[in-house]
């Protein structure tokens, strides 16, 4: 069964960017500057827009060029609609990161989204002024069914906390960073170091994206026949260092999530009173994206930031 609209049917589509940039310049003149038109070349398109959709679609007040009510009805999905088709053909051709435009999209925790990211922003604005990214809330450790729909393009992840990686998920190691434990300044229990007595005695915040009843080390410690106290779940890492920094609490976390809140907040870094195994962030993407140029070049680019 076909659902193409009849309009859709009749329509040059490359009118459509007529119709999008006149109702966002509000002129003839300002619109076709915009499209390398010539005002009488643009109102001829227009006057076939017109007839195409049975609507005058724009009237003259002034200087100005106004909407009617079906122009603003459908402005927002025909703007949309463009960004979409742009953003497809861009994907599909070749890129270059120079002037390229494109969008990634990147899921992570906000735990390793605000110790991770900073420098790898920075690194893609060097090469690529006008790439843009967008940053999701990471729903999932790995977020396979986005990855496989091109919903999203990368995702951050680490080992920890991920399970294993289905075989279509591209999962490159990016580097590995150790655990240490954050305290306030000048707590009395630490004055000499921080013993593994102190720790398990100790009441402990601890960080759950995705509300896990408990975090990774805990686990760890179950395996050591050991335990600790958790006073406060979280499900992001904003409030930590600040209830750390005013409490007589402890948090465990990597090292540079912890150097990077040590900026912020009174704390100060133990190294932890037990062994626990390194830290490692990985990069996931989905394979049949993964060779693609603009993957190729946003996987290198992370990939070369270093940080420790």
């Amino acid at each position: 069964m076909n659902n193409v609209h009849l309009d859709l049917k009749r329509i040059d589509l490359n009118l459509l960017q007529l119709f999008n940039a006149l109702y966002k310049h509000g002129s003839v003149s300002g619109a076709a500057y915009e499209l390398a038109m010539s005002p009488s070349a643009f109102s001829h398109g227009l006057t076939r827009l017109r007839t195409s959709l049975n609507d005058v679609l724009f009237v003259r007040r002034g200087a100005q060029m106004v909407p009617t009510a079906k122009s603003i009805e459908i402005a927002d999905t025909i703007s949309l609609a463009l960004k979409l088709l742009s953003e497809t053909l861009q994907r599909a051709g070749p890129f270059d990161p120079r002037v390229s435009s494109r969008n990634f999209i990147f899921t992570a925790t906000d735990f390793t989204a605000f110790a991770v990211l900073p420098r790898c922003i920075a690194a893609i604005e060097k090469v690529a002024p006008q790439v843009s990214t967008r940053i999701r809330y990471a729903d999932h450790s790995i977020p396979v069914e986005e990855l496989r729909t091109g919903k999203v393009d990368f995702s951050i992840g680490y080992t920890m906390l991920t399970s294993e990686t289905p075989p279509d998920i591209q999962a490159d190691d990016w580097f590995t960073d150790r655990y240490v434990v954050i305290t306030r300044k000048g707590h009395p229990a630490c004055s000499q170091g921080l013993s593994l007595e102190t720790y398990l005695a100790a009441k402990h915040v601890v960080v759950t994206p995705w509300n896990h009843a408990r975090g990774e080390i805990d686990q760890l410690l179950e395996d050591l026949n050991l335990k600790r106290h958790v006073a406060v779940y979280l499900p992001t890492v904003l409030a930590a260092p600040f209830i750390v920094g005013s409490s007589e609490m402890l948090m465990t976390l990597p090292r540079l999530a912890a150097t990077t809140l040590a900026q912020a907040a009174e704390i100060q870094i133990h190294e932890p009173p037990f062994h626990i195994p390194d830290y490692c962030i990985k990069l996931f993407s989905h394979s049949n994206y993964a060779q693609s140029d603009a993957h190729v070049w946003m996987a290198k680019t992370l990939l070369g930031t270093t940080f420790l």
